[in-house]
């Protein structure tokens, strides 16, 4: 009877509440949106008209503070434009401008504490932070439909990330649009996040991952970046149907990631690796499209037990790179240079294919021996493995190569977000 009273009295409460929040009006001018916070009840609605306010401000109330798209919020050059410090406030329409350039206390468009539960960033034009939105600790959280334009007057390192989050599981970061800063999306020590259909473009990492478990990378566009997708330290990521165009080093990045589900990503033209694993274990690599880089997939430093089927390697200059004694199989790819029949016409080649021979292992751990690629010698080596494949070195075997790719990706024309759905 007890607990029931208590609960009588709590939904009381909350419905006193609700029934008391309010639309509020406010115009711009001096300390105009400072007031309206301070004597807003909790629940209100601020609807700001058009023009300019001063920002600097910390909300400790849940509020929602809409603007309409000609609202612009400018901090004082110190702190956060806008910090958040309670649950259940929204922030939508506004241009965010002039944080603090300080790292340490992460000077951002937007900042959520750990108290800001529920948090919604929605809709805003965030330009010219230090970080964009400092998701830090706060439970639940979404970014959503921002354009975040980072920093331009430091060099890339020394910028902040369009979206950090921290600790904070339950957040979601879905349609955003990002350019310049560092990172796109940095996670670190957090869980239980989604990062979906976010679009990134001149950065270091599109997303970087770190110490961040059972959590959903998928959709998301990488254009132009150092690299797209680098997963870090980090145990059962879904990396779905991502793409990746042009960026210059990697792909996508699984270094001491493990139990990850790789799937429906495409890769092209990147500037050094489709995709580079290094000491990554037990993941599921499958039906993904790695095309036009210097090399297909590098893995080394003992990662072992991947499934590894259903993927295209197409164009790849060297589709893999492995140094090792130890023969990985793997099963139902397509190469684009293996060639091979398919008598039976059941989409199987008739033969095995082996990506590398023991020339190319003598090449990556010799460069120096390029010199010799002409010669004599180098091609009767390469003669004599294929006559007698038990001369071959250990090395990946797909022992059931497709004659055809998987799927043809579809073209990003710079509008679309997203990869194969």
């Amino acid at each position: 009877m007890m607990a029931r009273a208590i609960m009588s009295v709590l939904l009381s409460a909350l419905s006193t509440t609700s029934a008391l929040a309010a639309d509020v009006a406010v115009q711009p001018g001096k300390g105009a949106l400072a007031r309206a916070i301070h004597t807003a009840s909790p629940g209100d609605q601020l609807l700001l008209s058009a023009g300019a306010y001063t920002g600097g401000l910390t909300i400790s109330k849940p509020l929602a503070i809409q603007g309409n798209g000609n609202v612009h919020v400018e901090g004082t050059g110190t702190g956060s434009v806008l910090l958040v410090d309670a649950p259940d406030v929204t922030i939508s329409g506004l241009r965010l401008t002039g944080s603090g350039s300080e790292h340490q206390t992460i000077d951002s468009g937007v900042q959520l504490t750990e108290n800001a539960t529920n948090a919604v960033v929605r809709d805003n034009r965030i330009e010219g932070n230090l970080y964009g939105v400092d998701v830090h600790g706060a439970r639940n959280a979404l970014v959503e439909g921002n354009t975040i334009i980072g920093r331009r007057d430091r060099r890339m390192n020394r910028r902040g990330n369009g979206v950090y989050v921290w600790n904070a599981p339950g957040a979601q970061v879905r349609n955003n649009s990002v350019l310049y800063g560092r990172d796109g999306i940095f996670v670190n020590s957090s869980k239980k996040n989604i990062f979906r259909n976010n679009r990134f473009e001149n950065l270091r990492f599109a997303i970087h991952y770190m110490y961040a478990d059972d959590s959903e990378v998928s959709g998301n566009v990488s254009i132009g970046n150092h690299l797209g997708y680098a997963i870090m330290f980090t145990s059962r990521v879904r990396i779905r149907n991502n793409t990746s165009i042009g960026d210059r080093d990697h792909g996508i990045m699984l270094n001491y990631a493990n139990s990850a589900l790789v799937e429906g990503n495409i890769v092209r033209n990147g500037g050094k690796k489709c995709l580079f694993m290094y000491n990554a274990n037990k993941n599921t690599m499958r039906n993904n499209h790695f095309e036009g880089c210097p090399i297909g997939i590098h893995f080394t430093a003992g990662s072992e037990r991947n499934e590894i089927v259903g993927n295209s390697f197409i164009g790849n200059r060297t589709q893999v790179k492995y140094v090792g004694s130890k023969d990985h199989v793997w099963a139902g790819n397509y190469w684009s240079d293996h060639s091979a029949y398919d008598v039976n016409g059941d989409g199987t080649a008739d033969q095995a294919f082996r990506p590398n021979d023991a020339m190319d292992q003598m090449l990556w751990t010799q460069p120096s021996a390029k010199l010799l690629l002409g010669s004599p010698a180098v091609q009767l080596i390469r003669w004599a493995q294929r006559e007698f494949p038990s001369l071959l070195p250990g090395g990946v075997v797909d022992t059931k190569p497709r004659m055809t790719p998987g799927f043809e990706p579809a073209a990003i024309d710079g509008t679309n977000s997203g990869g194969r759905s």
